[in-house]
């Protein structure tokens, strides 16, 4: 009897636990987001997709302790229209930022003003490009239009500040107070936002000797005929031979009448370029002067023409351009060090990527704009020890669209019906689901306002082929069978051995475009 007493006491009591367990509210930590984007960062020049060019110790750690995509894509390659996609989760013609000459909305949603009412602190520190003040952030402090490599002007809550430095740093810095003043207690979303490595890749001056004695590695394509390609990549002025020799190499374009387009014919960039070089503060121009009086010497002194005179070019603009990225791979570092140092490591999520790709002398060319690989493919990393285990790669098709998503997901938040992006969560266990996306669609609207001169287009990418229409002044289509032509130097369109592929492409680009709500 007292057994029997004693077994129905102790199932009342166990009853009770497992009730005041279950009506128990668990409280869950949301993750903090750190999201860092440079502007016109190729994956070429990210060494954990490429060791041939630099290596960029700090970036790769991402990769190594989190994910890395190895198919990640913008949906229209140009600044302004990436960072509006980015922050809206919807396309150029949903969310009305086609090309650089729009204005941002300010009144549409984006993921900051979400995780803003969710209770997190957004902040923006560096590039905002998108003309109308920044919504939906508890702190910005922004760069105005392209911003300054040296010395540059930012914009903080509406009041105007100068700053004394190199702009890589300096928005590192500002990223890294915003961090420490913050109200600890919130979860935070910190947006850094670099200007380098974009036009016209002005290196610090501690990074000026890097490369200087070396040849860099050409593209096995610098010198591309065009020969099976449309008129859109022959018309175009992407190409190196015909950057400014002032504002692009630095050749001191007061001494030297400048002759060449740099991709806006009739726009004289000599203004431009001694503008920027006047931003320099003493010490700064005495190393400038010290690095490329010489080189401007050599050049002149050489005479060069033809393919050689493309070579020097080249040389000129890569190390430039990779010098640029050694500062952005230090800052990263810096950030990650400071997670570490505050115990902020494990529940951060750490997305580095860029606002598009860029041609690093593939075609000849320089810029980003076409759906070719180089152009529209972003480096794309991510680390988030609490949920993605350390080492993966993920070849599933991703997007810049799929930002807003991922983030309100682990966020706890609900996604709203009209973002057109995927959360990519599902990829964080380093398999792709049946049901992910199988194909991207691609709309570039800037022509023939604007630069480059690039046509129109819009076109599908699957993991196999690569359909491109170009139109507005030309009709053309271009086809790529990307596992035997990955460099896209051989246009199939008309070959008969591809007409099912093209006819079955075809139908599928006209579903993506009814998916996402487009319309002629």
């Amino acid at each position: 009897m007292k057994v029997q007493r004693y077994m129905v006491f102790l199932t009342l009591i166990v009853s009770f636990l497992l009730l005041s367990s279950c009506n128990k509210t668990v409280e869950v930590t949301k993750p903090n987001i750190l999201i860092i984007m440079s502007d016109d960062h190729a994956k070429k020049a990210v060494s954990s997709y490429n060791k041939t060019l630099i290596e960029t110790p700090n970036i790769d750690r991402l990769a190594r302790e989190g994910i890395r995509f190895d198919n990640a894509f913008v949906t229209n390659a140009i600044c302004a229209p990436s960072r509006a996609v980015i922050l809206t989760g919807k396309y150029s013609h949903i969310n009305g930022l086609k090309d650089n000459r729009d204005a941002f909305d300010p009144d549409q949603i984006t993921f900051p003003q979400l995780l803003q009412k969710a209770g997190y602190y957004t902040a923006i520190v560096g590039k905002w490009h998108l003309k109308t003040t920044p919504q939906g952030f508890d702190y910005w402090k922004i760069l105005p239009g392209q911003g300054y490599y040296y010395n540059p002007i930012f914009i903080e809550q509406g009041d105007t500040i100068n700053s004394e430095g190199y702009v890589t740093d300096l928005i590192t810095d500002y990223a890294l107070e915003t961090l420490s003043k913050r109200n600890q207690d919130q979860p935070f979303c910190l947006l850094v936002h670099h200007k380098a490595p974009h036009r016209n890749w002005m290196p610090d001056t501690d990074h000026l000797d890097l490369f200087k004695d070396k040849n860099l590695p050409e593209p096995d394509n610098l010198f591309d005929d065009y020969q099976t390609r449309s008129a859109a990549a022959r018309d175009q002025d992407l190409e190196i031979k015909n950057m400014y020799n002032g504002f692009d190499l630095k050749l001191k374009p007061s001494d030297e009448k400048d002759e060449n387009t740099g991709g806006n014919k009739g726009f004289d960039a000599r203004p431009v370029w001694e503008r920027t070089y006047k931003r320099l503060n003493k010490e700064q121009r005495a190393a400038w002067d010290a690095h490329y009086d010489p080189v401007i010497s050599s050049f002149r002194q050489a005479n060069l023409s033809g393919a050689e005179l493309v070579r020097w070019k080249y040389q000129r603009y890569i190390k430039d351009y990779l010098r640029c990225i050694v500062s952005i791979d230090e800052n990263v570092g810096r950030l990650l060090d400071y997670l570490d140092n505050h115990g902020l490591a494990e529940n951060t999520i750490v997305i580095y990527t860029s606002d598009q790709g860029f041609f690093l002398g593939e075609h000849g060319w320089y810029d980003k704009r076409f759906m070719y690989e180089e152009s529209a493919g972003m480096p794309l990393l991510i680390r988030y020890p609490a949920e993605i285990p350390a080492g993966l790669s993920s070849d599933a098709l991703v997007l810049n669209l799929d930002f807003s998503s991922t983030l309100l997901d682990f966020a706890g938040e609900n996604i709203p019906e009209d973002i057109q992006g995927l959360s990519l969560r599902p990829l964080f266990r380093g398999e792709t689901p049946d049901n992910w996306r199988k194909a991207i669609y691609y709309h570039y609207y800037e022509y023939p306002h604007g630069w480059h001169d690039v046509k129109r287009h819009y076109g599908i990418r699957t993991d196999r082929y690569k359909l491109i229409h170009f139109y507005n002044d030309i009709d053309s289509w271009e086809l790529y069978d990307l596992y035997s032509d990955l460099r896209e130097m051989n246009n199939v369109y008309n070959n008969p051995d591809y007409e099912e592929i093209t006819k079955k492409l075809k139908e599928q680009l006209k579903e993506l475009q009814r998916h996402y709500a487009y319309k002629f």
